[in-house]
């Protein structure tokens, strides 16, 4: 297990991109939280195995449809556990 840190640049809030996330997440079985960041990136900070993070990353390339990605920044951090994957809202 292993926990990263995702902070995505683009056309990102407003277009259910959080939401988006949390159902991706769950899907791939990722605990984590996401939230809309003030300079208008959105921050996952995420904990799963290397290939769920991996495909996770992929998608958050992409996101949802109305989403327009221009940037991923990926950092590893320490180990985070988390119960489940929320929206958080700051």
């Amino acid at each position: 297990m292993q926990t990263i840190s995702i902070i995505v640049s683009g056309k990102v809030q407003g277009v259910w991109y959080r939401q988006s996330t949390k159902e991706k997440a769950l899907a791939l079985g990722i605990n984590g939280e996401v939230s809309n960041q003030p300079d208008g990136t959105v921050k996952i900070v995420s904990t799963g195995t290397k290939e769920q993070l991996s495909l996770f990353t992929d998608w958050c390339k992409q996101g949802p449809p109305k989403a327009a990605v221009t940037n991923l920044d990926v950092k590893e951090l320490p180990l985070q556990l988390f119960n489940s994957f929320t929206v958080e809202r700051y």
